[in-house]
């Protein structure tokens, strides 16, 4: 079943500046923003303002994962394993 949501753009690193996922992604109508490699001969345009989003987001989930509770997943209940990531997240913003 596909979500019934689509994506506008998705922020990739480096690693994915190939051309084949350019495509594709132009193909599915998602906007790629990648950073080019620096040893491209033409450079395609990208979003910075959006890439720095995407920083944001690493650094918010790599404090998630400190939380030995979150990172080990003692919890047994899928519910009282998402209260704690509401608590925890609730007390990281």
């Amino acid at each position: 079943m596909r979500p019934t949501t689509s994506l506008e753009a998705a922020i990739l690193d480096r690693g994915y500046d190939a051309d084949r996922i350019r495509a594709r992604l132009a193909l599915d109508g998602i906007t790629p923003v990648i950073p080019p490699l620096p040893a491209r001969s033409t450079k395609p345009p990208f979003d910075q303002g959006l890439y720095r989003e995407r920083n944001r987001s690493e650094r918010f989930f790599n404090k998630l994962k400190q939380f030995r509770r979150l990172a080990t997943s003692y919890d047994k209940l899928a519910k009282t394993f998402l209260a704690a990531l509401h608590l925890v997240a609730a007390f990281l913003i």
